[in-house]
């Protein structure tokens, strides 16, 4: 049975579209397309023309897996990284989260999630080749593992270990201070500088 309401359709569209996003819920999907309506035409047409274009200016880093706007993500681009050091992240979305907690010069690889057997989710849905190119270069020195500290990501960093293990590179894990089962993406920078800071041989 669907929700009574006295929107007209087209608004019920936007609340709709608007409640799929994560974390909006009816309530306030419905506050966000009321506001709209306040915008004017110019606005809202800038605003339509971001969204219409946003897959074809956001793309991924062909190296990293990281959001970029060309080929190569700005980290990727930058020649004062520390190149001998690459940070394993399950998401795009947590290479922010160390660059604003300035902890860290190295480069990045995004996974693309981690592993989750019971949600299909297995080694082949990761960026595991593109890992193995870049570490065959023998460039790298250092891998840091900054998979979450779940269950899931502590299987993942695992499962990297083993699979990557070799002479002349070493394993790092993330140190204490980051709370078991806390997603990276909502650590702040102080604990997350401590954690890149203090990290530990993994084994």
């Amino acid at each position: 049975m669907s929700e009574k309401t006295s929107y007209p359709p087209s608004l019920c569209r936007l609340i709709n579209s608007l409640s799929r996003l994560p974390g909006i819920g009816r309530k306030t999907a419905e506050r966000l397309s009321v506001s709209l309506l306040e915008w004017s035409d110019e606005q809202l047409q800038d605003f339509g023309q971001q969204l219409l274009n946003l897959h074809q200016n956001v793309r991924f880093c062909t190296c990293c897996g990281n959001f970029s706007e060309g080929d190569l993500c700005p980290v990727c681009l930058a020649p004062n990284r520390q190149r001998h050091l690459l940070c394993v992240v399950e998401q795009p979305t947590q290479i922010p989260v160390f660059e604003n907690a300035c902890c860290y010069q190295g480069l990045y690889h995004v996974l693309g999630g981690k592993l989750s057997p019971l949600n299909g989710r297995g080694p082949e849905t990761l960026r595991l080749a593109e890992l193995r190119s870049r570490l065959e270069s023998g460039e790298v020195k250092e891998l840091i593992l900054a998979t979450s500290s779940d269950v899931e990501g502590e299987a993942t960093a695992h499962f990297l270990a083993a699979e990557f293990a070799r002479e002349g590179l070493a394993i790092t894990r993330l140190a204490g201070g980051i709370p078991a089962g806390a997603d990276l993406n909502y650590a702040d920078g102080a604990t997350l500088a401590l954690a890149m800071t203090g990290r530990r041989d993994f084994s």
